[in-house]
């Protein structure tokens, strides 16, 4: 297996910017298309838990748009040719908080998808 072979990582790389675009201009089909569309994708947000992307659809057409933020250390790391992980940390506006978000990505026949993904911020505790 070819660890962060350089064309994959752009790939999945563009993938990630693609959906941090549409998360910050509330492109909510432009997210749907960068998620899976399936009732296994997850995606933990900082105050919702939600299994399935119907689940996951509800929650962004209902929330009005995500914070706004800005996007300080990304890593992303391949695994061959068809897994990626994507780890990044944000700012939100106004705020000096550290955030967290970690995607999981697919290769699938019509491209790359989110398949899991976790948003938190620091000092949040349950």
């Amino acid at each position: 297996m070819v660890l962060n072979d350089a064309a994959v990582v752009a790939e999945v790389r563009a993938a990630f910017d693609a959906y941090e675009h549409a998360l910050m201009t509330d492109d909510v089909e432009a997210m749907d298309r960068l998620f899976h569309s399936a009732p296994t994708t997850v995606r933990y947000g900082v105050g919702e838990v939600l299994y399935g992307i119907d689940a996951i659809r509800a929650f962004r057409v209902g929330r009005g748009g995500s914070p706004q933020r800005t996007l300080a250390r990304v890593e992303i790391t391949t695994f061959g040719s068809a897994f990626a992980t994507a780890n990044a940390e944000f700012f939100r506006e106004g705020a000096t908080r550290r955030g967290r978000q970690s995607q999981s990505w697919v290769r699938f026949a019509d491209g790359w998808k989110v398949v899991s993904a976790h948003v938190s911020l620091e000092g949040t505790h349950a």
